[in-house]
């Protein structure tokens, strides 16, 4: 049996625009728009989906994610500055250093999506 693959992870989100708006900013890129609530970005072998429930015409509203996404960047204080002013409801006040080696800091996106932005260098997957 071979081992799956995360292809694409939808975040729900109030504010399709907002949303776009803020994914471009802190992401670094303009991504595509899907659909008239659905935008991709594309994060390495993933996907990540701005999926906004009610611009796609369904009768129920986004609820945040509350395990966080995480993303492996070779720029992490760059991030970290792009985050600062991307318009997170919520972010760490620095970079810090985990127990497991790894250098990253947390926020949350405007929808309250929690996110992790982790320099690529220090990524711990766990034993394999």
């Amino acid at each position: 049996m071979t081992e799956p693959r995360l292809f694409r992870v939808a975040l729900p989100v109030e504010d399709i625009e907002l949303s776009i708006a803020f994914y471009r900013r802190i992401l670094g890129q303009e991504g595509e728009r899907i659909g008239p609530g659905r935008h991709y970005f594309h994060c390495g072998p993933a996907i990540l989906v701005c999926y906004d429930p009610g611009a796609e015409g369904h009768d129920f509203e986004a609820e945040p994610g509350d395990g966080p996404v995480f993303f492996a960047v070779e720029d992490l204080e760059e991030r970290f500055e792009l985050a600062r002013g991307a318009g997170c409801s919520w972010l760490d006040d620095e970079i810090v250093e985990r127990g497991w080696g790894e250098r990253s800091f947390y926020a949350r996106d405007p929808s309250g999506n929690a996110l992790c932005f982790v320099d690529a260098a220090t990524t711990y997957t766990g034993p394999r």
